[in-house]
């Protein structure tokens, strides 16, 4: 009896550690998610004769001294000329910037601005104003402390937000948490105006109105999805990503990519790599090449935490897009291993989930050996695509749990990172469902470089 009482026990130890960790018990409210209607106050076009709108700002520098400063203007082009100074009563310094335009199926954007703010001081909080005579607008924000190895940042992480009741849910959560977000890295899929007729761009304008109030005030680091392509050759339409690069601009040459879909930026203590899981990543290709000469350039002494955005998760146990970034990953996974990427974050997945310290790199094709196995020097693997947008959640999960899922919930929400220094961060997910103070996953990370035993 008490050998099979043994060896009952040592199956089901065996039983627990092929199956993940926790799928969250959390029950959430069923049904499709609710476009909010046109006419609401999240979509209102700001008073006076073209007057500028959809004002967001991002990174315009590799080190962070730099903001590239955007907005449109739908009645004529109107001023490029940015003004801005650290008192808003006088802003004394000035920038020119350029205006572009495009034509979709059967809208014309309107004129689409964009300027770059230059050799900004550390630290400062600076006030800008866009637009002409009566019609100017004033906006604001704070520029990274000076590139340094113990640093601390808090980063907000969002994706696939879209422009439903439950977008304006995960954007008023974001500005709401006491944990204060200062840069958001988005990681793709922003407007789906590809999911109406003849993919009606209108909605790339609705959308940048809604996001203004925190991304005019605070820089979003882009990141392309699968909606950014807005490819329709059956109405004519075939240059891919067309509206997004016309109205998303990037510093991508600063270091030294050929392209706007992956670029890299250095803020604060974080070195952050940005890649698009939608062009072509193969060997010889621009971005695998760029990518290459990339990941080498990183000074863990200076920037410790190496973070990268894609879109498609490489590790993801849900039925919906299972096993989509499966290619991208063995393409990459070795360098991520290498290196010592310390988090790898993506949407696509309109639900949740992080992983273990995991790799799957000793696969040779001979040695069977296809399964991921712990690995300390691997990057935790996080899937935010949780923002709220029409196409509902992601609630079907593959059964049993992988061993390398840690946690997963299909619920809309967001997540900060709080870099503390340079071996220690905290890392929160917060569900739409709950008060504003309240973390419904939480882990501390220790870097991967300077601390690579967890």
């Amino acid at each position: 009896m008490g050998v099979w009482v043994l060896l009952v026990g040592i199956l089901l130890h065996g039983v627990a550690l092929c199956n993940g960790g926790i799928t969250s018990s959390f029950v959430r409210k069923t049904g499709m998610s609710v476009d909010m209607p046109l006419d609401s106050d999240v979509f209102r076009v700001p008073p006076g004769y073209n007057a500028p709108q959809q004002v967001h700002i991002t990174q315009g520098d590799h080190e962070g001294r730099g903001v590239l400063v955007s907005w449109v203007t739908m009645d004529e082009p109107g001023s490029n000329t940015v003004l801005y100074g650290t008192s808003k009563d006088k802003l004394e310094f000035r920038a020119e910037g350029i205006v572009t335009s495009y034509k979709y199926y059967n809208y014309t954007s309107g004129f689409i601005h964009h300027c770059t703010l230059k050799k900004l001081e550390y630290d400062t909080t600076y006030y800008y104003e866009v637009g002409i005579g009566n019609t100017t607008r004033q906006f604001w924000f704070r520029t990274p402390p000076k590139v340094g190895p113990d640093v601390p940042y808090t980063f907000g992480l969002i994706g696939d937000l879209g422009q439903t009741f439950d977008s304006n849910s995960t954007l008023t959560h974001y500005e709401s948490n006491p944990i204060k977000g200062q840069t958001v890295l988005y990681v793709g899929d922003l407007s789906y105006a590809d999911n109406y007729p003849f993919h009606n761009n209108i909605r790339w304008d609705t959308w940048g109105r809604f996001v203004e109030r925190s991304v005019a005030y605070q820089p979003w680091i882009w990141t392309a999805g699968n909606h950014e392509l807005d490819f329709g050759p059956e109405f004519g339409e075939r240059v891919p990503f067309k509206p997004f690069t016309h109205r998303y601009h990037v510093p991508y040459r600063a270091s030294g990519s050929t392209s706007q879909l992956w670029y890299s930026v250095k803020r604060a203590s974080a070195y952050i790599i940005v890649l698009s899981s939608y062009s072509a990543y193969g060997k010889y290709t621009p971005q695998y090449q760029w990518l290459e000469q990339e990941l080498p350039k990183v000074n863990r002494s200076e920037t410790p935490w190496l973070i990268v955005l894609v879109h498609s998760p490489w590790y993801n146990s849900y039925n919906y897009h299972y096993m989509e970034g499966e290619t991208m990953r063995v393409m990459y996974e070795s360098w991520f291993v290498q290196y010592k990427v310390d988090l790898v974050f993506a949407g696509h997945v309109h639900a949740y989930e992080r992983s273990e310290r995991v790799s799957n790199i000793a696969y040779n094709i001979v040695n069977g050996k296809c399964s991921p196995v712990d690995d300390t020097s691997a990057p935790v693997y996080i899937t935010v695509g949780d923002g709220g947008n029409i196409e509902g959640l992601a609630n079907n999960m593959t059964e049993p749990q992988p061993a390398y899922s840690a946690f997963r919930e299909a619920s809309f929400g967001h997540a900060v990172l709080d870099i503390k220094n340079r071996t220690h961060a905290y890392y929160a997910w917060h569900r739409n469902q709950d008060g504003f103070s309240a973390v419904a996953d939480s882990v501390w990370f220790f870097n991967r470089y300077w601390q690579p035993d967890n």
